[in-house]
């Protein structure tokens, strides 16, 4: 098994201060150029072993664009490898990994539709798995989840509530669903919905009555 240490030497002789390299709990993450995205795949599968393709996904890194991440393994030295790139949000695009990988084909095809990456010679670059005329990229941070705006949040109301007077836990705006704007305005409006306010002598169904003094 090729240490981690050894690993990043490899990198370092090979791509200078072009790369960085640190040690992870399954093996070591390389970052690289997005200019030499394809040369960094084939130096992990030939001089490094890593012939084994896993997977290779996005991540929305906001204002800093969009990472996307391959791991790659290799069966003869036992190690693994992280490969990271970065693409601006403006214009996200990379090469193609399926000319080093065929497996990447599949992977880069769900980015693309998911994250809205383009992957620059890919032999056939369509929809995977949304339905036909979908709009938009799920998997970005600024996507708006519309299921959220339209059912109050965290969900349905939990076994033993009326439905009347304060809820029994703090209501937050759902993940998916911007604070401002028409969407926001949307789900506070399903939110409230089908919540009269409870009258001022109307007892609290979750709670047991007061008990009466004495004198009462």
């Amino acid at each position: 098994m090729s240490a981690p240490a050894e690993l990043a030497a490899a990198w370092t002789d090979r791509f200078g201060d072009g790369v960085t390299t640190e040690e992870t709990a399954g093996g070591l993450s390389v970052g690289v150029p997005a200019d030499r995205w394809v040369e960094a795949l084939t130096f992990a599968r030939d001089d490094l072993a890593c012939g084994f393709f896993d997977w290779l996904t996005g991540v929305d890194e906001l204002d800093e664009g969009f990472a996307v991440v391959v791991h790659v393994y290799s069966l003869e030295r036992r190690h693994h490898l992280l490969v990271r790139t970065r693409v601006p949000r403006d214009a996200p695009s990379l090469p193609t990994a399926t000319g080093v990988f065929r497996g990447a084909a599949w992977h880069e095809r769900e980015t693309a539709e998911m994250f809205g990456i383009g992957f620059e010679g890919h032999p056939n670059l369509v929809p995977l798995l949304l339905p036909d005329g979908f709009e938009g990229h799920p998997l970005r941070k600024d996507f708006v989840l519309a299921a959220r705006v339209a059912k109050p949040w965290p969900g349905a109301k939990e076994p033993g509530e009326s439905g009347h007077g304060a809820p029994s836990r703090r209501r937050v705006r759902p993940p998916g669903v911007p604070d401002e704007g028409p969407w926001a305005e949307v789900a506070e409006r399903r939110r409230t919905a089908g919540r009269p306010p409870q009258e001022p002598d109307e007892p609290d169904a979750r709670r047991p009555p007061r008990e009466r003094g004495p004198d009462a």
